[in-house]
């Protein structure tokens, strides 16, 4: 069965590029190919170490590689490796950002959210805020704080809300097949860097995609490989972009 990233991983087959950066860093990976792209590194508390440990395939070599080779790497059960192929499928994407906004996702989930019940998949700064404006907010997040509610209850709250905002970190740890279906009829953002800006997504339920392009590439992969967050590094370089369906 195809799934929805193996049908973005497909999209890309003939525009295929070699790569000239890999760089994964402590918050946030690159990769530069055709374009730059980014990704969350997500990391699993300490895979290394693990009975069985995890490794990222060919770490050390990946820049020999093809974008396309490295954008498989999204379907691995290795989060790391699968952070990598998410940069490098949003290397290869073909942006038209005559069709994008720069509208953020707050914008759109704070106007659509007005006096609605609304679920936020991840933890984002712009929730205490959200908060005041919506009928109801649930946060649903697979390592909970405080209020929030755990991922194993997505399939109750979602079929209840009007809007979703869903964290693209979901492409990340396989979860985003899961998440969608349960989304009905709700206006659903899908909103982080790691956000595939490609219109496939809008034939699987997405409405908005909030994402980001890489406009100066050696000085974003300066700002990771030194452990920025992205507040600091989207000042040096990077472009935030949404594309509504």
């Amino acid at each position: 069965m195809m799934t929805i990233l193996t049908e973005i991983i497909e999209s890309l087959q003939a525009g295929d590029s070699p790569v000239k950066t890999v760089c994964t860093g402590a918050f946030w990976t690159a990769v530069v190919s055709k374009y730059g792209g980014l990704s969350s590194t997500y990391r699993d508390m300490d895979p290394q170490h693990d009975d069985n440990p995890k490794f990222v395939e060919d770490a050390g070599n990946l820049h020999e590689k093809s974008a396309l080779e490295l954008a498989r790497y999204a379907l691995s059960d290795h989060t790391v490796a699968a952070s990598i192929g998410m940069a490098a499928i949003n290397s290869l994407i073909d942006v038209d950002e005559s069709k994008c906004s720069n509208l953020n996702a707050a914008e759109i989930v704070m106007g659509k959210g007005a006096g609605k019940n609304v679920a936020v998949v991840g933890h984002f700064p712009f929730i205490p805020k959200l908060r005041e404006s919506a009928k109801r907010v649930w946060v649903i997040e697979k390592k909970p704080r405080p209020g929030d509610r755990p991922a194993e209850e997505a399939a109750e709250i979602l079929p209840q809300c009007d809007v979703v905002c869903l964290t693209s970190s979901a492409f990340i740890n396989h979860t985003i097949e899961d998440l969608l279906p349960l989304c009905g009829n709700s206006f659903v953002v899908l909103t982080g860097p790691t956000s595939p800006l490609t219109p496939i997504l809008f034939d699987h339920g997405v409405d908005v995609i909030c994402g980001a392009r890489i406009t100066n590439p050696e000085r974003v992969v300066q700002y990771i490989t030194q452990g920025a967050c992205f507040r600091q590094m989207k000042f040096a370089g990077v472009k935030l972009l949404s594309l509504a369906k």
